[in-house]
């Protein structure tokens, strides 16, 4: 079976294959389906350039006269004064090359096949708001902002619709220009063909974006990663015989567009997916009373294995979970549990007790007003500013000099949302921490809350050892432990999190001060519900995690299947 034929036979392989989980374990978010069909196009450029996609012809006139057909234009170049000079690359052997070239083919360095020029560097003052278009690296990749200059340069200081580039400099990748006549700037090299009658510009174009990853990666430099142009033209490239370049290009156009279509048709299912499960979720929260969640949630459940397809939407589920939780409407409420009230008011007992033995003071507001209330809850439930059921615990100040060992130190890199991620692992020395935990220790079943960057992450203390709690992390020590699960959820649902963001502050680095946050309310159900509210959202979440393990599980044997038939067309 062809090359060709393995592509083509096997493309939802590709379309349904998938990235490694994260570093983290814990998966990768998103429209992670798209892999797939990113994964074919490498492949697809890849076999190109090694001749694998097409067949070879023995009648087609052999690359190496071609190649001697670009020497002797390259040698005109320097007698008419284009090149300065000729240089001089040691001879390629089997050792500088990654693949075998198929009968008929030859290597070349690139600049025995082009002139590599370089663009020109500008002044702020000759960046024009008008004149003829000024191309920068940005427009190639990102930006729109475009400069403009009234200067009057060399002929090949302008690129026009056609010409070949190479962009070198911080993002890389070549291009066949199509903006009308330019200016290009230093970062940006034209590739100027010695000879066209000998190399099909767009099969080149091909190999220098197949092999662009190898460039970026051989390039220097740290904060911004750029190629040297000897490097660049010492580079080897294949050069086929040329009805097999036209041939090679013309597979590789019909099968990007084929690319583009599965690229299309993915973002369409993805798209409409996504709007179906917002929906239906949505049909979940906005239900009345139980008996209509319950008759949604049945209608949902049905459908679980058509609904819940990517990770994304699985995550879209467990916040609606909590959110539910939050709303009082995930389990049903009994009226013989004591109710909330009387639990905010133990609650306000242990706080004034605190305060009273260490001098504590509280500085949130005691009532919730009903413009705070942002949720409309059940009857025996009841509102409370957070700053009244928690001491609040966080240090200011420079943290102290980190060690090998010693004391763990936690910091908001630790914190994710629902768990306490022990990498990067930091510790600061005993001595140190005995001077900096000077406003409390967290103990197992506290809270601990990131309130900047990221914003509202949240775990529960499970360490069985002693740790130091960097800046920009706070513990909330609850007046009474038993709450601390159920604030877990309230603080990890989206309610809760919307109130972090409005009551934020910055630009770059968006926070919410301690004093802000202790004035958010929270909804306090009766203990014994909140429990029951414990107890249903670990039984969901594990429904949601066996889903998501599924799901990985089948992507998994996608992708190896697909990188097996991979290797196949490679071999």
């Amino acid at each position: 079976m062809s090359a060709q034929e393995l592509i083509t036979e096997h493309l939802d392989l590709w379309t349904g294959a998938v990235t490694k989980k994260s570093a983290s374990g814990r998966g990768n978010n998103g429209k992670i389906e798209l892999t797939g069909v990113k994964r074919l196009r490498e492949l697809i450029l890849e076999l190109a350039v090694r001749g694998s996609l097409v067949d070879q012809d023995t009648s087609d006139e052999p690359a190496q006269k071609l190649l001697e057909q670009c020497l002797k234009a390259k040698a005109v170049s320097v007698e008419l004064g284009k090149l300065k000079k000729v240089r001089k690359h040691a001879s390629i052997t089997n050792d500088d090359t990654s693949f075998s070239l198929p009968q008929g083919w030859v290597w070349s360095r690139l600049d025995d096949v082009v002139r590599v020029i370089n663009g020109r560097a500008y002044k702020k003052h000759e960046m024009l708001s008008s004149g003829t278009p000024l191309l920068r690296v940005g427009n190639l990749f990102t930006s729109n902002d475009w400069y403009y200059s009234d200067l009057e340069l060399e002929d090949d200081k302008y690129i026009d619709s056609g010409d070949l580039i190479y962009a070198w400099s911080a993002s890389f990748g070549p291009f066949i220009w199509d903006g009308g006549r330019a200016i290009y700037h230093y970062h940006i090299w034209k590739l100027d063909l010695f000879d066209e009658a000998a190399i099909d510009k767009r099969f080149l174009y091909l190999y220098l974006k197949a092999v662009t990853e190898e460039i970026k990666s051989s390039g220097s430099g740290i904060a911004m990663i750029h190629m040297t142009k000897s490097k660049m033209e010492e580079l080897i490239v294949p050069v086929p015989p040329l009805k097999e370049q036209h041939r090679i290009v013309q597979k590789v156009d019909e099968l990007m567009a084929l690319c583009d279509r599965l690229e299309q048709q993915t973002n369409d299912q993805l798209e409409a997916h996504e709007t179906l499960v917002d929906t239906l979720l949505g049909t979940l929260t906005q239900s009345e009373n139980a008996t209509e969640l319950a008759d949604n949630w049945t209608r949902l459940a049905a459908h679980f294995d058509t609904l819940f397809t990517t990770e994304q939407s699985i995550d879209k589920l467990k916040q609606t979970i909590l959110q539910l939780a939050v709303m009082g409407r995930l389990v049903e409420q009994d009226a013989g549990d004591e109710p909330g009230s009387t639990f905010v008011s133990k609650m306000l007992k242990a706080r004034d007790h605190l305060a009273s033995n260490e001098g504590m003071r509280t500085k949130a507001g005691n009532d919730v007003s009903p413009d705070e209330k942002y949720l409309s809850l059940p009857d025996t439930w009841e509102w409370i500013k957070l700053g009244n059921i928690a001491k609040f615990i966080d240090y200011r100040g420079k943290t102290p000099i980190k060690t090998s060992h010693g004391k763990r130190l936690i910091t908001a890199k630790n914190i994710r949302q629902g768990y306490i991620d022990l990498e990067p692992e930091e510790f600061i020395s005993e001595e140190d921490y005995t001077e900096w935990m000077t406003r409390g220790f967290p103990r197992k079943g506290d809270l601990l809350f990131t309130p900047e960057a990221p914003l509202g992450n949240a775990a529960i203390v499970d360490l069985n050892e002693e740790f130091a709690l960097a800046q920009r992390a706070i513990c909330f020590q609850w007046h009474i432990l038993d709450i601390s699960r159920f604030m877990l959820i309230q603080i990890m649902a989206s309610p809760f999190q919307e109130k972090l963001v409005e009551n934020a502050t910055g630009m770059t680095a968006t926070g919410i001060k301690a004093s802000k946050l202790k004035e958010i309310p929270v909804a306090i159900p009766p203990l014994k519900e909140q429990h029951r509210i414990v107890q249903k959202v670990d039984e969901l979440m594990a429904l949601c995690d066996q889903l998501k393990e599924r799901l990985n599980r089948a992507r998994g044997t996608r992708c190896q299947l697909a990188e097996t038939i991979v290797q196949q067309a490679l071999s």
